[in-house]
């Protein structure tokens, strides 16, 4: 019995000690401020852009984007993605959101 119960405390204790943190190498540390650094694939995906514009950017309801730094800045992305142009209504994203989208997009030629 004793050793049933010395092996439940020890799982349970790794089981817990490896709950613990695990997100360190999605901040930054810059002094005393710790900012989230921003990753556009997931923000494409987790903000509903892929609902028009696909998966591998290839378009469906929105337009292709697989090469939308051909034709467009990444100052026009931005102000796309902000704003809204045609039937593509404004997107609910921060500042930090729409650059880092824009960047990525400017950078598909």
């Amino acid at each position: 019995m004793k050793k049933k119960l010395l092996a439940l405390l020890m799982g349970t204790s790794l089981v817990l000690a490896a709950c613990g943190g695990g997100d360190d190498e999605a901040k930054e540390n810059t002094g005393d401020k710790e900012t989230a650094s921003v990753d556009a694939e997931q923000i494409y995906n987790e903000k509903g852009c892929v609902a028009c514009h696909g998966g591998d950017l290839t378009g469906g309801v929105g337009p292709d984007l697989t090469a939308a730094g051909g034709h467009l800045s990444a100052d026009e992305i931005k102000d796309v993605i902000v704003n809204g142009r045609g039937s593509m209504a404004a997107q609910n994203v921060s500042d930090e959101e729409a650059n880092a989208l824009a960047d990525w997009l400017a950078a598909k030629k």
